[in-house]
């Protein structure tokens, strides 16, 4: 369905959905505890439907997916980084059966990978996703998938468990991937025999890695409560090791607090989130600097644009916009970065300040053109733009509308 619904605004697929499902608008608005005036604005455009919140329970009262009615678009363009070969082969790749057991196959006759490699293809595809570089890393992942499985199933000792590491950061950025593309099914399968693969790998620091990919497929399908809930108990198994941690442990355990604060938001627990962005604090507090140890980019900075983002799922959009501006994420990742600036596009947008929004996300569609043009905030931001300009957009915003095709050319 998100084909034909792909170029209308969030209020309007609900109006859509809502047909389809013979719902008048007095009965939508009860399941959701709004009233049906709170309803045809949202419909119609009056009011924007922005938080993950209001959304998830607008689809869980309509029957669909959190995806249905974002219109997560699942095409990943071609380009010099993908090749002709995108998501269908990392699909491929992880619903092969063979993957399932050793049984189902006869032994590679083959020498496994040199650990050595594996670790820098790895490497590769995780540096890729950070840099907001989706079609490359798709394109890599189904290789250094295969050659991490074969690794974990020939190397034995201290070498099979290394080898398990690698298959589980390979997981790991599977997940992220194909998350950032709308696959949330996929991701759910890559970061399920991550955390199969993480336990083992005899490294805590992987696990808790992984626990991170499941909390954020978690969310990615509107299942904000347990990911809290895992948020909570994967601390509690991490908790006996902070004594003797090292940066990299610090970097994982405060990282988990950072992705259960965002689901306490989405779930508009206030309480919780605060509990969550503390703990995150005196975590970066205590590793004393920005880092990025397991790709996690942790630290205070990471820890002040998640207090943004937090406060933007809540609703307090003064804070993120006053805050958001402030914040020097210049020694960030490109990923980080970029999603800091989309969450200051929609404070400044919802403020009416559009002209300084749109040049906050033509600077992010410039430094990472690929994941602006898969989250539904930047999608969102252009579609309102277009629909609540009189007459026709401007170039600039126009132009941004087609590059993300949320618009019809």
């Amino acid at each position: 369905m998100r084909g034909i619904t792909e170029h209308l605004t969030t209020g309007e697929r609900v109006a859509w959905y809502r047909h389809r499902r013979g719902l008048s608008q007095e009965v939508l608005a009860g399941l959701v505890g709004r009233t049906t005036d709170w309803l045809s604005k949202a419909e119609n455009n009056r009011i924007e439907l922005d938080r993950l919140s209001v959304i998830t329970a607008l689809a869980k009262a309509l029957d669909v997916s959190l995806g249905d009615l974002l219109a997560e678009p699942t095409l990943l363009e071609w380009s010099n980084d993908s090749g002709r070969r995108t998501v269908p082969a990392l699909r491929a790749a992880l619903m092969d059966y063979k993957q399932l057991t050793p049984l189902l196959g006869p032994p590679p006759d083959d020498e496994p990978p040199a650990l050595e490699h594996l670790r820098a293809n790895v490497k590769e595809a995780l540096d890729a996703y950070q840099v907001s570089r989706y079609g490359f890393a798709t394109r890599q992942l189904p290789l250094v998938l295969t050659d991490a499985l074969a690794a974990s199933r020939a190397y034995r000792g201290l070498e099979g468990q290394e080898a398990h590491a690698q298959l589980a950061l390979a997981y790991h950025g599977a997940a992220m991937v194909l998350g950032k593309v709308g696959e949330s099914e996929l991701a759910w399968i890559a970061a399920d025999r991550g955390l199969a693969a993480a336990q083992q790998s005899g490294r805590n620091t992987v696990t808790g890695s992984l626990f991170r990919a499941v909390t954020h497929c978690l969310m990615a399908t509107g299942r904000f409560t347990a990911a809290i809930q895992l948020v909570n108990d994967a601390a509690a198994a991490m908790q006996p090791g902070l004594g003797t941690a090292n940066d990299e442990y610090l970097s994982v355990y405060g990282t988990l607090f950072l992705a259960g604060a965002m689901a306490a938001a989405r779930a508009e627990d206030r309480a919780t989130t605060q509990t969550f962005l503390r703990e995150a604090d005196e975590t970066a507090q205590r590793l004393g600097a920005d880092a990025n140890h397991m790709w996690s980019a942790f630290g205070p900075t990471n820890v002040a644009i998640h207090c943004v983002a937090t406060s933007g799922e809540l609703g307090d959009i003064q804070v993120a916009a006053d805050l958001g501006q402030r914040i020097d994420t210049s020694g960030l990742p490109v990923e980080r970065r970029v999603r800091h600036s989309m969450e200051v596009a929609r404070a400044l947008s919802t403020w009416n300040r559009t002209d300084e929004a749109l040049a906050i996300l033509l600077e992010a569609e410039r430094v990472a053109p690929e994941q602006v043009r898969h989250h539904y905030l930047s999608r969102e931001l252009v579609i309102g733009w277009v629909r609540g300009t009189r007459g026709r957009p401007s170039q600039p915003v126009a132009d941004l509308a087609r590059r993300l095709g949320v618009v019809g050319s």
